[in-house]
């Protein structure tokens, strides 16, 4: 993005929790280390939504990650939605239909992330779905679509950012799940990267879960990977 970010910013935690409380706690144990959060299915489905107003009145920021895919008018209300609650960021996949409605729902505060590729996809899985492109492809098509119907940003994996970022030029924003520092474990994903490396491949946000989450001391677990974000020039 051609805006500077702070680098503390460019790190997102994603409150992957069963429980309100159990965020509320994880939150406090980070503190001010973290300035950006995620919430997904899990933390969603178990009330988290009404933690989007409180994160945003104590200036965190907020990524509300429901990647939302239905007909026009259902995307677009869901997506107002999103936006009163206060969020920075809502995801959707990257359907035209379905951005074309987010974008014309968004409002002047929320930006709409297009999700062009599951990190958790390699190339069978992509095949098993019936796509004939393979990720390489599917990713840049969807990449120019959003960009050509005014989407914000973009979800890819670190492996895509630098030929997406090729793409969509310096004002999108690209978004990199799937980050993993150096020693941690892949889990279920499968298209995975250091954030010194995603930083380095053109990514503006990290989206880091079970690194974090999981961690004998999530503080020191932000620190380490907001350095590396500052050491590789974010």
């Amino acid at each position: 993005m051609t805006t500077k970010i702070d680098s503390r910013d460019r790190l997102i935690i994603a409150l992957d929790l069963s429980s309100v409380e159990a965020a509320e706690a994880l939150i406090a144990r980070i503190g001010d280390s973290a300035t950006f959060y995620k919430i997904g299915y899990q933390l969603g489905y178990a009330g988290g939504l009404s933690l989007v107003p409180k994160l945003v009145d104590s200036g965190k920021k907020v990524f509300v990650d429901l990647k939302m895919h239905d007909i026009g008018n259902t995307v677009a209300r869901g997506i107002e939605s999103v936006a009163k609650l206060g969020a920075t960021f809502a995801t959707v996949h990257a359907y035209p239909q379905t951005m074309k409605a987010a974008v014309e729902a968004r409002g002047p505060s929320l930006k709409i992330l297009a999700v062009t590729v599951l990190t958790s996809y390699d190339e069978n899985d992509l095949r098993d779905a019936g796509y004939r492109p393979g990720i390489a492809d599917l990713v840049a098509t969807r990449a120019r679509q959003a960009q050509a119907l005014g989407i914000d940003g973009i979800v890819c994996s670190g492996e895509e950012a630098a030929t997406v970022r090729g793409i969509v030029g310096p004002k999108m924003a690209l978004v990199t799940p799937g980050i993993r520092p150096a020693g941690s474990a892949v889990g279920d994903q499968k298209r995975v990267m250091t954030p010194s490396l995603a930083i380095a491949g053109g990514a503006d946000y990290l989206v880091v879960g079970r690194p974090v989450v999981e961690a004998a001391d999530p503080k020191a677990a932000a620190d380490a990977i907001v350095a590396e974000i500052v050491q590789a020039g974010g």
